[in-house]
């Protein structure tokens, strides 16, 4: 994204966005933490309308009857990454029928880049502070000269459950056909957003017509936005972080609390992002007893927008519980 800085304001205002780590997570011992696989794969222009539409996705009258995504995609990620990323038709061999094709989901690829990242994920919270640590390889990543500021990025969307298309398809909920750099997005700069704040939502995604003001109060106030934090990186650099909302659009959130480290060594990223568990409006407080979700997104070899690497939903519980990943106490 280009953008000029006119006003003392504005500098100050990013200064406060783009914070440089204090470094809360020394004191946690990563390696005595058992940590998961967690496959981010390269989706092309699969968006939220996509996904509904029959005719495009072959899974989409499950998803429409209630079916979420990880419940058939977790699993499949280093075969769908690889395929889209070439800009390819599809090829799909269902047991026991004829193989079919799908249409390409990327008409500009990037030549040379992997289709996926494996990463191993750990959570942790120390009483005070929720740690996320994410180890991967970035593999051989061409530069696409889209973000000349960061080389890598790494994002953890995070969802307290008011978000029911996220709880059931994670990001993608925010990802919408005229977004930046989507099938209808023009060179518009559209961010993402969630579909109840529009007036209407079709297949091309809900525009810019949102809905009544007292209707998006009413939604604001039920908790209906996600959490996204991020980590801007660059090699040999301290990492830096941003914390923002996702609602009508995708916006700056202050002020911000999420704080970021990381070290790259050999072709290898080990990054942490964290946040206080306690945290007043516009953030959720994160308590034990709930289960969260959060998604995980990397964008690599400078690339913007929708040129990234993301996951499936996963779930998220403080100390104990039932999810896939429980951030116990160190």
């Amino acid at each position: 994204m280009k953008f000029a800085i006119k006003t003392l304001s504005a500098a100050v205002s990013l200064t406060a966005l783009l914070s440089v780590t204090p470094g809360r997570a020394a004191g946690i011992d990563w390696g005595s933490i058992a940590g998961k696989e967690v496959v981010l794969f390269y989706p092309g222009q699969a968006s939220w309308e996509w996904a509904l539409t029959p005719a495009d996705m072959s899974g989409a009258d499950d998803f429409r009857k209630g079916k979420n995504c990880d419940v058939c995609h977790i699993g499949e990620e280093k075969d769908m990454g690889p395929q889209i990323v070439t800009g390819q038709p599809r090829t799909f061999t269902p047991k026991g029928q004829a193989p079919y094709e799908k249409p390409s989901l990327e008409p500009t690829p990037i030549a040379g880049k992997p289709g996926f990242i494996a990463a191993t994920v750990k959570t942790a919270n120390d009483g005070t502070n929720l740690y996320v640590h994410l180890d991967f390889k970035e593999g051989a990543q061409p530069d696409a000269k889209q973000d000349p500021a960061y080389a890598t990025k790494v994002t953890v969307m995070f969802d307290d459950g008011k978000v029911p298309e996220a709880n059931r398809g994670g990001c993608f909920a925010a990802c919408h056909d005229d977004s930046a750099g989507e099938v209808n997005g023009g060179g518009g700069n559209r961010t993402m957003y969630l579909p109840r704040t529009r007036a209407k939502m079709t297949r091309q995604g809900g525009g810019d017509t949102l809905k009544a003001p007292e209707d998006l109060a009413k939604l604001k106030a039920d908790g209906y936005q996600l959490e996204f934090w991020e980590a801007m990186l660059n090699p040999g650099q301290p990492a830096k972080a941003a914390t923002e909302i996702v609602f009508d659009k995708r916006g700056a959130a202050g002020p911000s609390i999420v704080s970021a480290e990381a070290t790259q060594s050999g072709g290898s990223w080990s990054v942490t992002i964290s946040r206080p568990l306690a945290a007043a409006a516009p953030y959720t407080a994160l308590e034990p007893g709930t289960v969260y979700y959060v998604g995980f997104a990397i964008h690599s070899g400078h690339t913007a927008h929708r040129f990234h690497y993301v996951s499936y939903e996963r779930t998220l519980a403080i100390n104990s519980g039932a999810a896939d990943f429980v951030a116990v106490k160190k």
